[in-house]
């Protein structure tokens, strides 16, 4: 079995409407390029759960956010786990993939993220601010996210939401990694147009940001971006830790770059599709 090619089941929304994006292109083109490593089939999230069996290994890419499956997604996880399926990125990951939680932990032990709480009696420990940020513990890509007075916090603050004072940052940026290696970093200079973004040059001080969340992670295989923003004072607060499907710009890339980023995407999934196929 060693000389097999391993089969990937590639979980994809293709028809996924994303505010100026289109995932689905970004989608094309990497399972284009994996087809030539890997016996490659791509399906819908809500089917991952009855194909997964007959594949090596199942990769999460552009399925969207959970909420919009939410049932699904979690009979898929649970089989997976029961069952030891080889999930890329791994199940184990402690940020976005298990929900907002870890911005409030994160808080607790002190990390540089934006200040998060979760309950009314808690509001006193965030940054006196005009406007809040309120979104739920279960969201993701700004859905059902609201940004309200300080008057409404005690009416919205439920135990299904996350309350945060409203950043007045420069711009934000986001650092993509494979397994635990950097391999560029994105901006948007201009905050009202946030999905215009082009190549943003890291500094040492930058990557030591990002590395503290991937350190603390640990997922060992992968593709994680970490979203930051830059804060009045000059220093960087973590926005997001996106471990489960992040979506990659790819199209923002110098053809280098991003021709890199693929290679060493290749090389990760391999090694970890191919632990299916070892002996035991």
């Amino acid at each position: 079995m060693s000389g097999a090619r391993p089969r990937l089941l590639y979980v994809t929304d293709l028809a996924y409407q994303a505010r100026g994006r289109r995932y689905c292109d970004e989608d094309i083109h990497l399972t284009a390029r994996l087809r030539a490593h890997f016996d490659l089939a791509l399906c819908h999230p809500l089917d991952a759960e009855a194909l997964m069996d007959g594949f090596d290994a199942v990769v999460v890419r552009n399925s969207g956010p959970v909420l919009g499956y939410r049932r699904a997604y979690d009979a898929f996880r649970t089989r997976a786990l029961a069952t030891g399926a080889r999930v890329y990125n791994p199940l184990t990951g402690k940020a976005d993939m298990a929900g907002k939680q870890y911005l409030l932990d994160l808080t607790a032990a002190g990390f540089p993220v934006i200040p998060t709480v979760d309950r009314a009696e808690d509001l006193h420990l965030l940054p006196s601010a005009e406007r809040y940020v309120v979104k739920p513990r279960l969201g993701a890509d700004s859905h059902g996210l609201r940004i309200v007075p300080g008057s409404r916090l005690r009416e919205l603050a439920t135990e299904d939401v996350l309350i945060q004072p409203c950043v007045d940052f420069a711009y934000e940026v986001s650092f993509y990694f494979v397994d635990d290696d950097f391999h560029y970093a994105l901006y948007a200079p201009d905050p009202e147009r946030r999905w215009e973004l082009g190549p943003y040059p890291a500094t040492a001080a930058d990557l030591e940001f990002a590395r503290r969340f991937i350190d603390w992670n640990d997922l060992g295989y992968g593709i994680q971006r970490v979203d930051a923003c830059r804060a009045p004072d000059g220093g960087l607060l973590l926005v997001e830790l996106e471990d489960l499907n992040p979506y990659l710009s790819l199209d923002a890339l110098p053809e280098e770059a991003a021709d890199a980023f693929v290679t060493a995407f290749t090389a990760s999934l391999s090694r970890f599709a191919r632990g299916a196929l070892s002996p035991a």
